[in-house]
């Protein structure tokens, strides 16, 4: 396997630093999936700022992490489901519902069971939608905004679980009390 650097902000590239400074910052320790895309400092650049772009849609802080984490589980991307454990716990999500959606089943309360489901299926399925998945996530009381803003989820999760594939991210120290396997398909 190639190894790709996990860089500090220091090796880092020079067009990189101030995003790594500013994520270490903002988090209190640098996450090692922005210490790899370091070396693609633009792509490093795209992900946070759609990530910023994300935390304005209309679906609440515990539906964004939701969604973020029910692909991630979806994609095998064992870094960012620790990551958006810890997301969704500081979103103020119940354990139940953590532990349901890292176990990839349907959270308990209505509204995240929508979201997921629609977020897993709009990701599966590559952006076709079936139209009956559609109506279901409209009939929840969801809008068509919303529908639109979950591709931004499947696009964040695209960026950040290939880039964890390719590049072999290992978890902080600070996300190793959130990891997690992939439950056997």
């Amino acid at each position: 396997m190639t190894d790709f650097k996990l860089h500090t902000i220091d090796s880092a590239p020079e067009e990189a630093k101030a995003n790594l400074q500013a994520a270490e910052k903002k988090m209190g320790f640098l996450p090692n999936i922005f210490a790899k895309m370091a070396e693609a400092p633009t792509l490093l650049e795209a992900y946070l700022t759609l990530d910023g772009i994300y935390a304005k849609t209309s679906l609440s802080p515990v539906e964004q992490q939701a969604a973020l984490l029910a692909i991630s589980a979806d994609n095998d991307c064992a870094f960012c489901v620790a990551a958006h454990t810890g997301g969704i716990k500081k979103a103020g999500a119940d354990d139940a519902t953590i532990k349901d959606l890292r176990a990839r089943t349907t959270p308990n309360d209505a509204k995240l069971a929508a979201v997921t489901r629609f977020a897993r299926h709009l990701n599966a399925q590559r952006g076709w939608a079936e139209q009956s998945e559609l109506e279901a996530f409209l009939e929840a009381g969801f809008t068509q905004q919303q529908v639109l803003e979950l591709v931004i989820a499947c696009a964040l999760k695209t960026l950040s679980n290939y880039t964890n594939h390719v590049a072999g991210t290992p978890l902080n120290e600070e996300l190793k009390p959130l990891a997690w396997e992939a439950p056997a398909s």
